[in-house]
């Protein structure tokens, strides 16, 4: 078999790109100035900029986004004639929760076992080297064949909605026939992945109040209502006897019909506990790509290790809930807020406050780009076919693009693997799948423009 000049590059470039990832994971860019300084993304985003302009970019600009945070974007000329192609990643990340819980520190790329850990490497800091690579890898070889949008997200994480409202501002600057999206993940890894679904997404904070204030639990507890254990049977509403997400007049949703997920790969996926039952019925990959899922993502009320005998006089909870493909996030906030209502009990006072929104996705991977995403996978996965899964995560830029520009074919390719536990503590890059989608990238930009040629 004949040696491919893009691949050969990829690898030569990959101590680079180990470095240049260090560089970037050490910024602590969570988009919360509540947990760290606002400084650590704003650096971040220069740091992105720059790289943009080493690489040729022009136009690069910090784009200051109405939630408060920044975004990135850049446009690298083609060849007259060719198509654009946007290719987007994030480089704000999630929080690294117990810090102490990460086998080595959250901002410092380690590598142990092949894999090379930290907070983004794999979601998303990862996703912008790997556009990078495939990228210089083109440069290297005939040049890159399309003009390249980059933009990279600087509250992707938090929900913001900073970079959809700038995009529906600003419509003409992320104009482009195909949307690269660098934020989802192979089904594992070695298996080459297109995303075609994502769940959309609704967080609620939820409050409920009871009393003035605290009371003494031996003098007025079993009459005084307790606002935390009104909470707990507000959020146990939400769930079946089985576990499945019961909201008040959410319709039912079709299964899935793709890509299967073993019940026991997902349970190893998942690392469930050794007798604990999976939540839900139906197949794996109906409840997690297909249906609506409730989940408390955090309860304010009095830790263990402090607590006083007394009756609560306030909690609150933040609520998440993925939404369905096929569904709209802005009925089921609706129905969401209406339940919560509906359920609280003893006349407690409720306040329901909304704090992120994303739509569902669904791609059409019938489109041209689709396959040759394909066809690009194949090169970098020698005998392995391009499998089309769902992803229950959310990317809500991906449906303000889709209503943006009807005509654009979208694509979900990333590093997100199970393996790279993202979100959680000890979040990690597999490099051999960078390097394999890096190449799968640049292959794709290769055969699109070839696919576009009149």
């Amino acid at each position: 078999m004949a040696a491919d000049p893009i691949a050969e590059t990829v690898v030569s470039l990959m101590p680079r790109a180990r470095t240049e990832l260090s560089e970037l994971v050490a910024f602590r860019s969570v988009a919360d100035p509540a947990q760290f300084p606002k400084s650590e993304c704003e650096a971040a985003a220069v740091w992105v900029a720059d790289a943009l302009r080493a690489e040729g970019f022009q136009d690069v600009a910090v784009l200051d986004t109405p939630d408060g945070t920044q975004s990135v974007y850049g446009l690298l000329p083609g060849p007259a004639g060719a198509p654009t192609v946007l290719l987007y990643a994030h480089y704000d990340v999630q929080p690294p929760l117990d810090e102490s819980a990460w086998q080595t520190p959250p901002f410092e790329l380690t590598e142990r076992d092949g894999r090379w850990y930290g907070r983004g490497s794999a979601d998303c800091k990862g996703g912008f080297v790997m556009h990078l690579l495939a990228l210089r890898a083109l440069k290297a070889a005939d040049g890159v064949p399309v003009n390249v949008k980059v933009i990279v997200e600087g509250s992707e994480e938090q929900g913001g909605g900073g970079l959809e409202r700038y995009a529906e501002q600003h419509p003409e600057l992320l104009t482009a026939d195909a949307v690269v999206i660098g934020d989802a993940g192979n089904f594992r890894a070695g298996v080459p992945t297109a995303t075609a679904t994502l769940r959309g997404m609704t967080m609620l904070r939820v409050q409920i109040d009871t009393l003035e204030g605290n009371l003494h639990s031996g003098q007025f507890g079993g009459a005084a209502p307790d606002a935390l254990a009104a909470l707990i049977r507000v959020l146990d509403s939400l769930r079946a006897e089985d576990g499945s997400t019961t909201v008040d007049g959410l319709p039912g949703t079709d299964g899935w019909t793709g890509l299967d997920y073993p019940e026991a790969d997902f349970r190893a996926d998942a690392k469930v506990l050794d007798g604990v039952g999976l939540i839900g019925d139906g197949s794996v990959a109906d409840r997690i790509w297909a249906r609506p899922a409730v989940t408390v993502l955090g309860i304010d009320c009095p830790p263990v290790v402090g607590a006083t005998p007394s009756v609560q006089a306030s909690a609150r909870a933040l609520v998440s809930l993925r939404v369905a493909p096929g569904q709209d996030s802005v009925e089921v906030t609706k129905l969401l807020t209406a339940h919560i209502e509906k359920h609280t009990p003893w006349g407690a006072r409720v306040t329901v406050e909304q704090s992120g929104q994303g739509q569902p996705f669904r791609a059409d991977t019938t489109s041209p780009a689709y396959a040759a995403m394909a066809e690009a996978m194949e090169v970098a996965y020698p005998g392995q076919r391009m499998q089309i899964a769902g992803q229950g995560g959310s990317i809500p830029l991906c449906n303000t693009l889709a209503e943006l520009y009807p005509s654009a074919e979208v694509l979900l390719i990333g590093l997100s693997e199970p393996d790279a536990q993202i979100h959680a503590v000890n979040e990690s890059v597999s490099p051999d799948e960078l390097r394999r989608l890096s190449i799968a990238e640049a292959h794709f930009l290769v055969k699109y423009a070839q696919s576009k040629q009149v």
